[in-house]
């Protein structure tokens, strides 16, 4: 019997702006995708068994990617999924609207949190509330993605934002790379961006390599394997 990896195959996705912004200074919902690139993203949702996404994700949208093409729902069934993947919002307060529709989307939803947010939730809220691990001040991403795939979940989507990428950059846990460059400059200097957090230096950074490069009508589709450093090598500023 083959054992389950370690960790999930994890794969981020995400569009920005032509200056690498995912959002304005506002923070406003990034509504800037075309129709094509809405279509890619459901695509990609609809591979993973878990789509991951931070707390201020759900606050800007209200809601999540849920897979609601036919065909996508055919081919879940054919790989053995479920119908829908799973959602995990990580929040450390747990703070988040309980109004929010995404509380009424037909989707399996998990919460990542602190002891302390776990208090906030009943479990009419979510199927799941998993209590993260912490190593000194920061949650240890490793665990959490150890935990994962203990409970089957072999692919993970990342939708964002930038502190919860740049962890997980950090942590080496992030294989793929999916990038949709819009034709729009948002600019400003706290428009958040793919990837936040306090950066890395140059020498450690992580380095990518270009699978495939598409562009469909303004848009630029592009995929990035990460190319995977020594665990713990990442060095943040």
């Amino acid at each position: 019997m083959l054992m389950p990896a370690p960790y999930p195959q994890t794969a981020v996705i995400l569009a920005m702006s032509a200056d690498g912004k995912i959002a304005d200074g506002g923070r406003s919902p990034a509504r800037f995708g075309s129709a094509a690139d809405q279509a890619h993203l459901e695509a990609q949702v609809a591979l993973a068994d878990v789509v991951v996404f931070g707390a201020e994700t759900l606050r800007a949208y209200g809601t999540t990617m849920s897979v609601r093409s036919p065909e996508l729902l055919a081919q879940r069934q054919a790989c053995g999924q479920s119908s829908q993947p799973v959602q995990l919002v990580c929040s450390a307060s747990g703070r988040l609207d309980p109004e929010a529709r995404f509380f009424r989307q037909p989707v399996p939803r998990w919460l990542l949190t602190t002891a302390t947010g776990a208090q906030l939730w009943r479990q009419t809220h979510f199927d799941q509330i998993l209590i993260a691990p912490q190593v000194g001040e920061k949650w240890d991403w490793r665990a959490v993605w150890r935990s994962l795939a203990g409970a089957g979940l072999a692919r993970v989507a990342v939708l964002g934002g930038g502190r919860l990428t740049s962890a997980l950059f950090e942590a080496g846990l992030v294989q793929d790379l999916w990038l949709t460059i819009c034709p729009l400059v948002l600019g400003g200097a706290t428009a958040p961006t793919p990837v936040d957090g306090v950066g890395f230096w140059a020498k450690s950074a992580p380095q990518l390599h270009l699978q495939s490069a598409e562009q469909l009508g303004g848009e630029l589709f592009l995929n990035y394997r990460v190319k995977m450093p020594d665990r713990g090598a990442l060095t943040s500023l």
